[in-house]
């Protein structure tokens, strides 16, 4: 589970260099990013996906949660025209930050935990519900890039939306 630690780092520090602030520009590299680093993620980290039965369901269940988070995040991200530029910018603050670093931190604390505060217990929920090690990792793994692609394709949306709907004002972001 180490490898789900690794990428939530990246994810992190990805999305809040990226997103954090009041006038942070949405352009291209904006959006490509997220997805080249999914992109990366996805095959380096992502080894023995689970096809059937309860590992599979568990994978499912994580990459919707990814979903539902990334859509909350989207929900946290103001987007207006620049009244300089006129191009799309978005504004994110403290809950942004907050929600980003709570998931992450969550997610790290199972990683960490699954191996030194209740592996005997997970162990045997595992046992008893035929889940692997690689169903769980691969599930964090899900969540952390739905969440990411979720955010990404909504800022891309919003942004879009932005060019020829809303005015140039922050008074009126959505």
């Amino acid at each position: 589970m180490d490898s789900a630690v690794i990428i939530d780092a990246v994810l992190l520090a990805a999305v809040l260099q990226a997103d954090l602030g009041t006038t942070r520009t949405i352009d291209r590299l904006r959006i490509l990013r997220p997805l080249v680093i999914a992109a990366v993620i996805i095959p380096m980290y992502l080894k023995a996906v689970t096809t059937t039965g309860n590992g599979l369901a568990l994978e499912l269940a994580a990459g919707v949660g990814g979903i539902v988070l990334g859509l909350l995040a989207t929900g946290l991200i103001s987007v207006y025209r620049s009244p300089v530029t006129g191009a799309p910018v978005s504004r994110t603050g403290f809950a942004y930050a907050a929600l980003w670093t709570g998931v992450i931190g969550a997610r790290a604390a199972f990683s960490y935990g699954s191996e030194h505060w209740f592996s005997h217990s997970l162990g045997t929920w595992m046992i008893q519900h035929s889940v692997t090690a690689a169903a769980i990792t691969d599930g964090l793994i899900f969540m952390a890039v739905a969440m990411l692609l979720t955010r990404t394709i909504g800022l891309g949306i919003r942004a879009a939306q932005t060019r020829t709907s809303m005015p140039a004002s922050p008074l009126h972001a959505a």
